[in-house]
């Protein structure tokens, strides 16, 4: 068993101490946020992530899971810290980097005999040789340690599965011997562990990022070529995933990707590119074809609703930017809503877990019970997120209670025939 310290309890902190304490390790998890702590010490999870509770739950009945503010509870008895604190967008473009400073400042000031301090976070390259010089600031005297960089490759709405079946763990560092310490860690999960050179982790997780993303840009621009030309971009899609050069899961086309790491990642990558003096072109038309699909959407809706939005009743269904999430951050439902609101439509919304988040982002959306109420009187229903409770909806009940008949499926979940058939004006992207 070893002794573990998480610096963060959000979105990748929190479910990767859970799994750890799960794994049979000691776990305390620092956040300096105390209403944040106290609600997890009352049982009550920050975040919504499927099975986090239950585990959460579990390990901290059995003695292996704490949560604290303070640091000196959890950094000076651990052998491995980790940094899982947030890496957001700086308005410049470039990744605010302020957290992890605060959180490498107060580990060195804390430490006590030998650590590996891991980032766990998605940081830039050459973070790992900065956080090092950063504790080497702070540290007292005769206290030794190796900074190692563990990338997480959690998907929100699947975090535990993925840290408990990961395709690979990618570990790099310049102490060989912390790597494959932090290494052992993983053992009971019998992945391939990949371990390089601290800058290299670093560009591993960047990189996997952006390529997932140029997928989903790359679709998109196909969905529009599609929905010129009279083709179909689904069976497109479908065609392709069958040629095993060609991974297929991220072909699915509609209003972009969201959430806290392509956008902020692609983004990043593109800043650090050009800071370099190497071209950035890509990255930044991978960013472009994600913010044109959702301005293509509401013009979309405008169309078929006869060339304007001024006045209409719209309802949305899914505000989170991905399915089993409750985050928002960076979600396309945000640009569309006030585009939509801008536009002079009275705008109504349901979310299955992110209607908390949206009371404090979108504080002029009407937030309805279900679906149903979402929908009722409106002349067009919006589909963003696909909840699979969207994929059981008596459809015949919403036409029949909706004042218009336009269903705008901004993710494909549909099919159109039999949309059609239900008596919808049925729209997708990318098919006709």
């Amino acid at each position: 068993m070893s002794k573990i310290c998480v610096v963060g309890t959000g979105y990748v902190g929190l479910p990767a101490a859970a799994c750890f304490a799960d794994l049979g390790n000691d776990v305390v998890c620092v956040d300096v946020v105390a209403a944040k702590v106290e609600q997890l010490r009352r049982g009550e999870m920050p975040i919504y992530e499927p099975g986090l509770e239950e585990m959460v739950h579990r390990n901290v009945k059995a003695g292996r899971l704490y949560f604290t503010t303070d640091y000196t509870k959890g950094i000076p008895e651990a052998d491995f810290v980790f940094i899982a604190v947030g890496t957001p967008e700086a308005p410049d473009g470039h990744t605010d980097m302020s957290y992890v400073e605060s959180a490498a400042k107060s580990i060195g000031q804390h430490l006590h005999g030998h650590t590996i301090i891991v980032n766990k976070s998605t940081v830039p390259i050459g973070t790992g040789d900065w956080v090092h010089g950063l504790i080497a600031e702070h540290t007292t005297e005769g206290q030794t340690y190796a900074v190692v960089s563990n990338p997480e490759f959690m998907r929100e709405g699947q975090a535990m599965f993925d840290f408990l079946n990961p395709d690979r763990v990618v570990i790099g560092s310049a102490d060989r011997s912390a790597a494959e310490e932090v290494g052992r860690l993983y053992e009971p999960l019998n992945a391939p562990i990949v371990i390089t050179d601290l800058r290299t982790a670093e560009m591993i997780k960047y990189a996997s990022n952006a390529i997932l993303a140029n997928y989903i840009s790359f679709i998109n621009q196909i969905a529009l070529m599609c929905e010129a030309l009279g083709a179909d971009v689904k069976q497109v899609a479908q065609g392709m995933a069958y040629d095993k050069r060609i991974a297929g899961q991220f072909l699915n086309a509609g209003i972009g990707y969201g959430g806290s790491c392509f956008p902020k990642d692609v983004k990043s990558l593109a800043m650090v590119a050009n800071d370099h003096n190497v071209d950035p072109t890509l990255f930044r038309s991978i960013i472009e074809v994600n913010n044109v699909m959702r301005q293509f959407f509401v013009n979309k809706v405008a169309k078929l609703l006869g060339g304007s939005v001024k006045g209409k009743e719209i309802a949305i269904w899914g505000l989170s930017f991905k399915p089993n999430t409750d985050d928002m951050r960076e979600a396309p439902s945000l640009d569309i809503v006030k585009a939509l609101q801008d536009g002079g439509a009275t705008v109504r919304a349901y979310d299955p877990m992110a209607m908390d988040v949206a009371r404090r982002l979108l504080p002029g959306l009407t937030l309805c019970t279900d679906a149903y109420e979402a929908a009722a009187s409106a002349d067009a229903v919006l589909l963003l997120t696909e909840w699979n409770e969207f994929k059981q909806l008596d459809m015949e009940r919403i036409k029949s209670e909706m004042r218009g008949n336009l269903l705008v499926d901004g993710r494909n979940l549909y099919d159109p025939a039999e949309m059609r058939e239900v008596g919808f004006t049925y729209a997708g992207v990318g098919r006709n």
